[in-house]
């Protein structure tokens, strides 16, 4: 089954190809371009290198969220635009598990944080001494206090990655009471391998068509908020406030 996985969502953007054994090729990009320049060369770039017809793809992987709003729609757009073109299913993972799977196999627990400013991270902690990522904590926005709050109730060792790490390193540095270290920089932001290794034995089960895929924000976008405040509506952050079929056009 050849797969390609894709994910927008944060300062990365990343593309892979599995042939359902093995990844033939992964890309990725961390430089000052927007996803909306880079995604589509991106793909035809490594399907062209493995000499891959976009008719002969079975299905896709993605990232659904948390993340960047702007990125999570650009790659919503992208990926619904080739399941409808290629009558294909899409399956949507979030973007913490994605990082989370970076460390299958570890012994510690994985604690990914990506920055969702407003002092928040959009966190959780995993498992992932197994085949994929278990959930400890959940995925949330959660001020950097209750993530410390949480880790260190758990009494475990952590690895910490995620593009909200460098802004919270010196906080986390002196309240976290647990063993700790911080993944080094080739393991700690999004990769699309990690989407195959963990989506792939997922997909016939649980792959939707690409109207079906919904993003899931965890909370409102800053353009929601600035309305429901000039209105005078009241704003109520809840653990995932923001779920949005693909159904729609973003791009």
């Amino acid at each position: 089954m050849r797969l390609l996985a894709v994910d927008a969502s944060g300062r990365v953007a990343s593309v892979a190809l599995s042939d359902g054994k093995n990844i033939l090729a992964e890309y990725s990009v961390d430089y000052n371009k927007t996803h909306s320049q880079t995604l589509l060369p991106m793909i035809d770039e490594i399907l062209k290198i493995t000499e891959t017809d976009r008719a002969s793809l079975d299905g896709i992987i993605t990232s659904k969220g948390p993340g960047s709003f702007t990125g999570l729609r650009i790659g919503a757009a992208t990926v619904k635009g080739l399941c409808n073109a290629l009558r294909i299913k899409v399956l949507g993972i979030s973007t913490l598990e994605m990082l989370a799977a970076n460390y299958l196999g570890a012994k510690k627990l994985v604690v990914p944080l990506m920055d969702a400013r407003r002092n928040q991270v959009y966190s959780a902690v995993y498992d992932c001494d197994g085949e994929v990522p278990k959930a400890v904590c959940g995925d949330k926005a959660r001020s950097i206090e209750e993530l410390a709050e949480c880790v260190n109730a758990l009494e475990r060792n952590v690895i910490f990655l995620g593009d909200g790490v460098e802004p919270n390193r010196e906080y986390l540095e002196k309240n976290i009471t647990c063993g700790f270290r911080f993944a080094p920089a080739h393991l700690n932001l999004q990769r699309a391998g990690s989407l195959l290794a963990i989506g792939a034995a997922l997909f016939e089960k649980e792959a939707v068509s690409g109207e079906e895929l919904e993003i899931e924000y965890l909370r409102m976008s800053q353009a929601e908020r600035v309305r429901m405040e000039q209105t005078g509506e009241k704003v109520i952050e809840k653990d995932c406030i923001n779920v949005e079929s693909t159904g729609k056009d973003h791009a």
